[in-house]
């Protein structure tokens, strides 16, 4: 293609931030990518939407070295035999999903830094200086790499204690495995939302956040995912489940600025891909949760029996309900023996 054919979509002052955030200039079309990175050119394309990125017109010079250097790492790992293709791609997407959410999370959080006065280091961006693209390129250059730096030290720790807890399981059960799942679900909160502003409602996600991932990682078990005013999580043990439950419904409940929690958990054979899971435990939590009073905890007839004569716990037998999916679903109230509503009931 000739020279005067190429087109760069400038973005003014923004070009200095983009090129210290990208690790470098844009250089290459589409084409010369894949030319440098030995990839069929629309396998390039699936990978890229995968990653969640828009198209890129063809005479466009939106690629940098890095781009190339990540296609053929990706490609590599095919070609050793690493990943097929299908499984290529599913990474590619569970990465691009991953890593855009804590993208968007970074940049507003150091934007408030920026402009709200906090001190963000020697690049002079703190103390309140007026937001530029100037000045955010200068924070950009000096925080990306450290940023980048704990980004590979988090993902190591998650990686080592993945790989322990999935070899200890043993091959065959890396992906299908016996787990607990629960989903915990803010009370009334959709109606929240038409009644609260945005800062409000955005400091009340964060403190629902805070809590669950202490509570859930404290006592052992693993946050899946949030979405809004859910968060879902997993533990290898069904008491480790029950207890992360009820502290996650004490927790918040004590709050004086969240609503109440209601939590579903379940316990069965699921299988795990990418860093969720699936299968009937998880559409019975959700179940659960869905039909959970404010504030109590319902669990499947699976988790009742397993801690069923734990001395810490006391669970009610509630009536069967129809839900979603099943024509009567069985749960049990789950409380601390403590409680003095506790106690195993039969139906009423």
């Amino acid at each position: 293609m000739r020279e005067d054919r190429r087109v760069t979509e400038s973005r003014g002052p923004l070009d200095g931030l983009e090129t210290e955030v990208l690790g470098g200039s844009r250089r290459y079309t589409r084409m010369e990518v894949v030319e440098r990175a030995g990839v069929d050119v629309e396998h390039a394309r699936t990978l890229w939407r995968a990653l969640g990125f828009a198209d890129v017109d063809d005479d466009n010079v939106a690629f940098t070295d890095r781009d190339v250097e990540a296609l053929r790492t990706v490609q590599s790992l095919v070609e050793m035999g690493v990943l097929d293709r299908d499984q290529q791609l599913a990474v590619t997407r569970a990465m691009g999903q991953a890593l855009s959410r804590l993208a968007e999370w970074q940049v507003a959080t150091l934007t408030e830094a920026m402009t709200g006065g906090a001190d963000v280091g020697r690049a002079g961006t703190g103390g309140g200086t007026p937001w530029s693209p100037e000045n955010a390129a200068i924070a950009a250059r000096e925080l990306v790499p450290l940023m980048e730096g704990l980004i590979g030290y988090v993902w190591r720790r998650h990686l080592a204690a993945t790989a322990v807890r999935g070899f200890a399981a043993g091959p065959g059960e890396m992906a299908t495995r016996t787990m607990t799942v629960g989903f915990a679900d803010l009370v009334g909160f959709t109606s929240l939302t038409r009644h609260v502003g945005e800062e409000e409602l955005a400091a009340l996600l964060d403190r629902f956040e805070s809590i669950s991932y202490d509570v859930i990682a404290a006592g052992g078990g693993r946050v899946v995912k949030t979405v809004g005013d859910e968060v879902m999580f997993t533990a290898d043990a069904a008491h480790v489940g029950a207890e992360v439950a009820l502290t996650l419904a004490e927790q918040v409940g004590a709050d004086p600025d969240l609503p109440e929690l209601r939590v579903g958990v379940a316990c069965g054979s699921v299988v795990a891909r990418l860093g969720d899971v699936y299968g009937e435990p998880v559409n019975i939590a959700s179940r659960l949760t869905s039909v959970a009073r404010p504030g109590s905890v319902l669990v499947d007839r699976e988790l009742a029996a397993a801690i069923e004569g734990d001395e810490r716990y006391r669970l009610r037998r509630m009536p069967p309900r129809p839900v979603r999916g099943y024509t009567l679903l069985q749960g049990f109230r789950l409380r601390r023996a403590g409680d003095p509503e506790g106690g195993l009931a039969s139906d009423s």
